[in-house]
């Protein structure tokens, strides 16, 4: 086993040990923080391994399914993680929005690391949810799309700082990578090739239309959001449902 892959099962051997039931909440803290440092140490150092060779980590797409009830919220979710981590997303419903899917682009590593990140934040705000207090009178539905919205605009900041951490502290080291380059080179070039396939590969994409919410959820979604503090104790390994 690599080291990169060895790191990987901790990660995950971090998470697992964090989501037992067993565990006291200062445990499962301890548990997760670490897991937290180690994913983001070990995006980097995929980069970093990969560099010159493309059959390491190479450019691939996947397709995520996303199910209902709050599907477009749930895509929201995965597109701001997916996002923060470098790829490159797009949205693909059936007949009438039927049938959801997201179709995340880029590295192998980065779609990898999504969707475990993914998982565990969809767990996440499926208990935030059920613990959130419908304001008397407010439409149940109507709350919790606007919960989901506020609560994946701050996952996505926050990711977003922790890769840019994780990427300072790697461009201010003197390593190099496998092909001789320096990490801030690797990270940027990384960056470039994706941008630069996804146009090629799909030229013509549109937008997805706006929408109107009118819940009162995103302020109590935020505060969700920033209590899954992605820098330390938040991260769970089995995929969640939201109810209705």
């Amino acid at each position: 086993m690599s080291a990169t892959d060895a790191k990987l099962a901790v990660i995950r051997k971090l998470l697992a040990q964090a989501e037992d039931p067993a565990a006291s909440p200062a445990e499962a803290e301890t548990f997760t923080a670490k897991a937290a440092e180690l994913m983001a140490r070990y995006g980097v150092d995929r980069a970093m391994l990969a560099d010159g060779d493309e059959t390491a980590d190479a450019i691939a797409d996947r397709e995520i399914p996303v199910d209902p009830p709050y599907a477009r919220d749930k895509f929201g979710l995965l597109a701001g993680i997916a996002r923060a981590l470098g790829l490159r997303v797009i949205h693909k419903s059936g007949y009438r929005g039927r049938g959801t899917k997201a179709l995340l682009f880029g590295y192998s590593s980065d779609i990898e690391r999504t969707e475990i990140l993914f998982t565990s934040l969809l767990l996440q705000a499926a208990r935030g949810l059920l613990a959130a207090e419908v304001p008397p009178g407010e439409h149940v539905a109507a709350y919790r799309r606007t919960w989901l919205v506020g609560f994946s605009a701050t996952v996505h900041r926050r990711l977003t700082e922790a890769e840019e951490r994780a990427r300072a502290e790697a461009t201010g080291s003197a390593a190099t990578s496998a092909a001789g380059r320096s990490a801030e080179v690797v990270l940027a070039d990384r960056q470039r090739i994706v941008d630069q396939r996804f146009t090629e590969t799909f030229p013509r994409l549109g937008t997805m239309g706006a929408r109107y919410l009118s819940g009162s959820g995103h302020r109590d979604g935020a505060a969700a959001g920033h209590r899954a503090d992605l820098g330390g104790p938040s991260l769970r390994t089995r995929r969640g449902t939201l109810g209705r």
